[in-house]
């Protein structure tokens, strides 16, 4: 699951460096910011050392994505609004809420601490990716993003306290976050705001 969030979210952090006409250096750091910033802070959660610090392989994984990225970019108009980088983003997104939950687990955290660590392994990356694009982070004010991680959570944790085995419960994690992501893209969902509840004056 971590290798194919590591690939999957360093194409889409490298598109949208691109998109941004970023240079190769900016495109790079970009795209591995994505990939590993929500990783390396699980990882300092749970009070271990960053995978991405431990293994050479790990940074060759997001260089492959950046090199997707970049390939694509040389046959595609938008690279970072094409189907495929959007279902790579959801299973990225899916991928890392998965390994969040099960690091999570393995350090013994309550409820609360698997769904916290789930969503910011999945979404932090995209956060600290668009603080580097000089924008704020979509995931705050746009889009049914982040929440679709909380559910992945969630589903691993009552999967977990139901008996599941660790594959089981994965799955229902991977499904769920995919599921709802693609959802969301597919059908436009959003979390609502004030003004649109009415709760607020413009």
């Amino acid at each position: 699951m971590n290798t194919i969030g590591l690939v999957a979210f360093a194409l889409v952090g490298s598109a949208k460096a691109i998109r941004e006409e970023f240079d190769l250096f900016g495109i790079a750091v970009v795209g591995l910011a994505m990939a590993f910033a929500g990783g390396t802070t699980r990882d300092l959660l749970v009070n271990r050392v960053p995978l991405a610090l431990q293994s050479p392989i790990e940074i060759g994984l997001g260089l492959c994505g950046v090199g997707l990225a970049i390939a694509l970019s040389a046959v595609l108009r938008a690279p970072e609004t094409h189907p495929i980088t959007l279902v790579a983003d959801a299973i990225g997104l899916a991928a890392f809420a998965t390994t969040g939950a099960i690091v999570a687990t393995g350090a013994s955290l309550p409820a609360v601490g698997v769904v916290a660590v789930a969503t910011i392994n999945a979404a932090g990356g995209g956060a600290v990716a668009d603080v580097l694009l000089d924008r704020s982070p979509f995931i705050l004010f746009e889009d049914f993003y982040a929440s679709c991680a909380v559910l992945g959570g969630s589903a691993y944790w009552v999967a977990t306290s139901a008996g599941a085995a660790g594959p089981a419960a994965a799955a229902a994690c991977a499904i769920v976050t995919v599921g709802t992501r693609l959802a969301a893209v597919t059908f436009g969902w959003s979390l609502p705001t004030m003004q649109r509840l009415g709760l607020r004056r413009t």
